[in-house]
């Protein structure tokens, strides 16, 4: 089995969306003898943004890419090779004015190319990332009902639209709100992981 574990908080150490995601890195590293866990750590090492020279790079057939556009292309190429080689990602996505952080949305930017990991057919997109397990720490300073969440809906909807339908997202909520409330949720979180199957 090959894990992925992709953690987007710029907190380090004090991440409670990457301590939920370790934590479910671990339940399946352990019921999985042999598994190889890969670590991407966006927080500390940001994936660059996309932008026009970016774009240029990609949409320049690869014979005509320059050194610098290769160099781009290849930075993208690794996450997506990562992707493709997991079998369960696990993504740490705290709640950044109210959407994902910046540095994950850079990483669906990167893993999100046409022909490669979703393709468009005569009855619309189809995602080709399929045949994963995904699960998504949240980690929030409020509570969030469902019907109101802002930032949960984006990010399903990309995986959804990757072909990775089978996600599961597990929440630390309340954690701004005092010592009980913060308590509370990452209890919630634990309780969460602990019932993975």
């Amino acid at each position: 089995m090959n894990i992925l574990q992709i953690n987007s908080s710029v907190r380090g150490a004090a991440s409670e969306s990457s301590r939920v995601a370790s934590q479910i890195v671990a339940k399946f590293a352990a019921a999985n003898a042999g598994a190889n866990v890969t670590v991407r750590d966006l927080g500390a090492n940001p994936h660059p943004v996309l932008d026009e020279a970016t774009l240029g790079a990609l949409f320049t057939p690869l014979e005509q890419r320059t050194a610098a556009q290769s160099a781009r292309v290849a930075l993208d190429d690794a996450l997506i090779a990562e992707v493709q080689a997991a079998d369960v990602v696990v993504i740490g996505a705290p709640m950044y004015n109210f959407g994902m952080p910046i540095q994950l949305k850079a990483w669906f930017d990167a893993i999100a190319r046409a022909g490669v990991t979703f393709r468009y057919t005569a009855s619309g997109p189809e995602g080709l990332l399929t045949g994963k397990k995904v699960f998504v720490a949240t980690a929030r300073g409020g509570i969030y009902p469902a019907d109101a969440d802002p930032q949960v809906p984006h990010i399903r909807m990309l995986l959804n639209f990757l072909g990775m339908t089978d996600n599961q997202f597990i929440y630390s909520s309340g954690l701004a709100m005092g010592p009980e409330a913060a308590a509370k949720g990452q209890a919630g979180a634990d309780a969460a992981v602990a019932a993975l199957a």
